[in-house]
């Protein structure tokens, strides 16, 4: 399995289109499906891309060695799994409500450090 294939395996495994996926990574759909079909070079910008956006293992992503998902929790894998396959409305959603919990656990312990 190359490389191409490899990203259409993790668009896959996350349940995103091309056009979704490609909006997450800056891209739109037609340069996506023009890199997937090597009518486009993929660049190394796409490249870590991809990798920090969807939390894949670059060595994977380049020579299928190791795991898709790298050094994550179970926990970690399964959120990315079940968050791709949400609508965009319903992910922006999970994000700011994920912010905002960060925002109060972050607050509660500054505030249990202060005491």
């Amino acid at each position: 399995m190359d490389i191409l294939a490899r990203i259409r395996l993790v668009r896959k495994t996350l349940g995103l289109n091309q056009a979704e996926f490609a909006r997450r990574i800056g891209l739109t759909q037609t340069a996506l499906s023009m890199i997937e079909i090597e009518k486009t070079t993929l660049t190394e910008k796409n490249i870590k891309l991809i990798c920090t956006t969807f939390a894949i293992d670059e060595d994977w992503l380049r020579t299928g060695k190791g795991e898709m998902f790298g050094a994550i929790s179970p926990y970690e894998k399964e959120l990315l799994t079940v968050f791709g396959k949400l609508t965009s409305d319903t992910q922006e959603f999970i994000l700011e409500m994920a912010q905002n919990l960060l925002k109060r656990q972050e607050n509660q312990e500054k505030n249990s450090k202060g005491s």
